[in-house]
This record gives C-alpha cells, structure tokens and sequence, in this order.
C-alpha cells in the first residue's frame, strides 16, 4: 500500500456499471463481499441496484408533462453511464502496520482496498456525490474498507484508528443525501470505512414485552423478514428502505412513511449499544426513565459523531392481518391541507396521511401508465364528474393516499371516521386501485432522479417540518423563492411539494425542485443556489432544516438558525468532549 495521495485511473474491469460493483476480484463474485454472501451494494454513479432503473416507456404523459415543465425532451438519447476506467481515484493513504493491524483484528477477507470497493463508499446518493462521481472526480476515497462481524470486531477497529491517528466513518446502506459519508476533501490523516453489512442480525425477540434487538447493519428488507418469520414488524418503510439500515435511520433520526402509526425512528429506538472512544455506550431498553438528559437522544441523529452503533433494542408489533390504502381527489391544496389536519386531531387512525399540491398531482397523474378497459373508463367518468358535475378546476386537484391495517373491523371503523372528515372539505373518492399501485411503487422514486440526470436535469428533494399554522404560508413562500431564483438565473426549473409524517402540532412538508443547467455557470453552483434559497425559506418560516434527511454537511450552515447558536454550541462541546481527535466522522452537523 502506497502513503502517497497520487491521483491515478481506476483499476479496471472492478465497479463497471454493468458487472460487480463490489470490491476486489479476490473478494467474491456477483453482489457478494468476502465472508458474506448477503453484501449489497448499490451502483457507485446512481441510485439503487446496478440492474435496475427507471423506465418512462409505458408512461404516455410523461414527455408531455417534461416538455412543458423543462422544456426537456426524455425522447432523446440519454448520456451513457460513466466508465469507471475514466475515474482519477486517489491512492490509498494506509501505512502498513496500520493496514496489517486491522488484518489481524478483524481477518484478511473483511479488510479491502481495491478501488471498486473504496469507489462504492466514498459517498452517500447526494445530487452533489452524484454529479462528482460521474464527472470523473469522485474526490477523497477513504482507504480501506472494513467488514466487523461482531462488537469486539468494531471496538478493536475503533482502538486501532485512535491509535494511527485515523478517520473512521460508519457506513450503512449509502443512502445519505446529506453528506454525511463524505471524507473531508482536506483529510490527509488515513480513512478507515467501517461497513456493518455483516452485521445484519435479529439477535432476540422479547414478545411479551414487544421489543426486538437487532444489529444495526440489517437493511429494511432483512430485518423485516426476519421479523415476519415470528409474526412482528418494525412498521419503518422510508423511501431508502431497500437501501438503508437500522444504524442509518438511528444515525439520521429517519421517518418511515407509516410514522403517523408506528412513530419515526426515535419513537421506535428503546435502547442502544454504540461503541465510543471511552468505551461501550449501553443504554437499558426501558419503557421511560428520568434519569437525566436522554443519552439515547444524544446518539439518536448524531450521524457517527459520537461512537459506531453496533445494536438497538426496538418497539416491534404484530403484523396487521389486512391493509388497503384509499385515494382521495380534494378541490385545491388549502382544503386537502385543513382536512389532514382535522384528520391527524380525530378519532381517525390511519397508518398513513399523504397529501399531494396541484403540481404534484398533475406529476403523479403525467407518470401514470396507458389505460384501458375498465380503468380508463372509470378515469373518464372521473374526470366527467369533476369538470361537469362539480365544476372543479382540474389544474387545483389534489390527490392523498391514506393507508389503513389491523382487522377488517378497525379498518372499517377508521376508514369511516377519514371519509366523514374528506367529504367535509370536498375529497373525492377514487377507491383502491391508485393506491394499490402507489403502494407498489413506493420505492421506485428515486430512480427517477437518475434517469432526469442522464438527461441533463438537476433533480433533487429538500423536507421540513412546521407547525399546522405555518404550512400554508410555507408552501406559498417556497413556491415563490423557486420561481424567483430561477427568474434571477434565467433557467427552466419547477417545484412541487406533498405533506407527510402528521404530528399532533404540524406536518412534514417534502418539496422536490428541477432546474435545467444552461450559460457557463457550473451547474453545481446553480444547484447550491437553488437549493440554499430554499433552505432558508424553512428558517424564515419558522420551520427546521430537515426533517428526516439529516444535517451532514449539506444542512449544516443552517445549524446554529436551527436550534439557536447556544445550541449549536452544545452539540459541538458534546462532540469534542467525546471524540477530542475528531478521529469520528469530522466535519458532519457542525
């Protein structure tokens, strides 16, 4: 291994988009990593699995909508994936006691260094990683890539970085889009990645008490069928969660889509065990405790700062015999708004509550697939029923899905409840099937980012969270900064917006904004300014900098205006009184 930071080609045939983009040769075939065949990996240059990507071809209204919104035909040929050949990756930073120290802590086949394994590490799924990495500076590449297989694995590992003087940066799914995987582009102490993929486990199940303890390096899919096995569920479905882990949502304080029911991550979280410079942090999985400042919280959202978490013990609950999610088409965004609202304050119990604005809507109808037979007649009669019999501006809809489980009987008892609450503010009903394939299709959306990218779109997607009273005056506010920004740059672009994630005082807003690159500007400086105008719009309207995707170092400006200056000073003391090296994920929050 080389000390020497030398920027050279990528070792080729290792990460091509259309073969292994995990590791070495010697590591393993196929998605696997040495020592465990359950490794994956998703593509270094894109979003999800190397085979898998958005298809607009059985979506009639799409290039229509794209045209009108963009002025972007998605008829043409996209560019073409990036040869990893292209790459100029630094070399690694390792000496070799340190490299042969990690070797004998955790075995040869969970230490790798080949480019295609450092390549699918260095970065989360950011716009910026995305826009680095395909144009052929991927930046600073941690060094070497650990697997632990156990907490002692991961206390050695610790032990050795602090010694060496090293970074050591936890790494989940790669799903971050805040930056949070990044190693500082300045760090010229040696990066050590440490991977929990092996670490996938549901290790106990106390049902009597509805608790489960599961390693933090399980993806969604796997800890979810491991729990469906004895009938539980961890009810947490973010959009990452194919890609994402139990350690990822407890190191961002993550929302699943059913956090109206099952509470976001930190509701779900009763305990932890992370391991820190001064030892290992356990905390006892009980119901409630007032004993001092939560040190649960403190690791809740610290993004790796204060130690690797290795476990959690977590609420679990039964799987619900029966599910069905409903659409409803309101009249305009503030009477979709109210209803939501006095929906999240009734008897009312959906697992879910999404409220999609005009321009969201008009999106979600423009990706539907071609329709025919019954379906498009029901459309017609839909369509027929507004414009003629209510007389409704089609342009104003605005489509909700609502999400229901448990037994037919609770179904039915909340259903009625949402229903009497819809008709009160002009919801149409439109039945099961919109929300049969939304519940399909949940997953899919960030594959669409990639395929906007292949065609020279910047895509991306800022989240807040606000009180009832302000929601409204926010969107409006957002809207406008939008509109304007792209005025004062002379670019196409366009915003739209839905509400998630209810609570009992306001509502998670998720704005998603486009822009078209023109002129000489680099288009990451024309992001920067887009997305800075919006982010500020949350603070000015009293709303927080993230909801659910973190702070990083994408959100981190916006700290101190936050949670007030005072307290962006404390988050900062608690760091440097844990991790006086910085030697733990640097540079992240503050």
């Amino acid at each position: 291994m080389s000390a020497g930071a030398g920027r050279r080609p990528a070792e080729p045939n290792k990460g091509h988009p259309s073969g292994n983009t995990t590791g070495d040769t010697s590591a393993g075939q196929g998605t696997s990593g040495a020592g465990s065949p359950g490794r994956r990996h998703m593509k270094w240059w894109g979003w999800g699995d190397p085979g898998q990507a958005f298809d607009h071809t059985d979506k009639p209204g799409l290039r229509a909508f794209l045209l009108d919104r963009l002025g972007v035909d998605i008829a043409a040929s996209p560019a073409p994936p990036p040869d990893p050949a292209s790459l100029l990756v630094d070399s690694p930073r390792l000496p070799p006691s340190l490299l042969t120290a990690l070797q004998a802590a955790v075995g040869p086949d969970r230490v790798q260094t080949g480019d295609a394994e450092r390549l699918v590490h260095a970065s989360g799924k950011s716009l910026r990683d995305l826009i680095e990495m395909r144009s052929g500076t991927p930046g600073r590449l941690p060094d070497v890539i650990v697997y632990p297989e156990t907490e002692q694995h991961v206390v050695d590992v610790l032990q050795l970085a602090l010694h060496a003087n090293a970074v050591l940066i936890p790494f989940g799914g790669g799903s971050s889009i805040s930056g949070s995987l990044r190693v500082p582009a300045d760090e010229t102490r040696p990066a050590i990645c440490v991977d929990l993929a092996d670490m996938n486990r549901v290790t106990a199940i106390d049902g009597h008490s509805r608790l489960a303890t599961i390693q933090a390096g399980a993806l969604g899919p796997d800890l979810e069928e491991q729990l469906a096995r004895h009938g539980w569920t961890l009810g947490h479905f973010p959009d990452s969660f194919l890609h994402s882990t139990l350690g990822g949502w407890i190191a961002t304080r993550s929302s699943g889509m059913q956090s109206d029911s099952y509470g976001d991550i930190a509701d779900i979280v009763q305990g932890v065990r992370v391991v820190t410079p001064s030892g290992i942090l356990h905390t006892r999985p009980v119901p409630a405790s007032s004993a001092g400042p939560s040190v649960t919280e403190m690791v809740l959202g610290s993004e790796g700062r204060l130690g690797i978490t290795t476990e959690s013990t977590v609420r679990i609950r039964r799987r619900a015999p029966h599910r069905r999610v409903l659409a409803y088409l309101f009249p305009n965004w503030p009477r979709g708004l109210a209803a939501i609202a006095d929906a999240r304050a009734s008897q009312a119990n959906p697992i879910f509550k999404r409220l999609a604005d005009a321009e969201e809507t008009a999106f979600s109808f423009a990706l539907g697939r071609a329709e025919h037979g019954t379906a498009q007649g029901t459309s017609r009669a839909v369509d027929f029923l507004l414009r003629r019999i209510l007389r409704r501006d089609p342009a104003q809809q605005c489509l909700a899905f609502v999400g229901f489980e448990g037994t037919l009987g609770e179904m039915r008892r909340n259903r009625r409840v949402f229903s009497r609450i819809a008709r009160a503010y002009g919801g149409l009903p439109l039945g099961s099937r919109p929300g049969a394939l939304y519940d399909q299709k949940k997953f899919d959306t960030p594959y669409l980012r990639d395929f906007l990218l292949d065609r020279g779109v910047l895509a991306d997607v800022c989240e807040t969270a606000a009180p009832w009273s302000r929601l409204a005056g926010l969107h409006e506010e957002v809207f406008a900064t939008v509109h304007r920004e792209l005025a004062g740059m002379g670019l196409r672009g366009s915003v739209m917006c839905h509400l998630s994630h209810t609570y009992h005082s306001g509502a998670c807003l998720y704005f998603t904004f486009a822009l078209v690159p023109a002129g000489d500007a680099a288009p990451i400086a024309l992001y920067d300014r887009l997305k800075a105008a919006i982010q500020q719009a949350f603070i000015d309207g009293g709303a927080t900098l993230s909801h659910h995707h973190a702070v990083g170092t994408e959100h981190a400006r916006w700290l101190p205006d936050d949670v007030s200056p005072a307290g962006a000073h404390l988050i900062g003391a608690l760091f440097s009184s844990a991790d006086p090296g910085r030697n733990l994920n640097p540079n992240k929050i503050v």
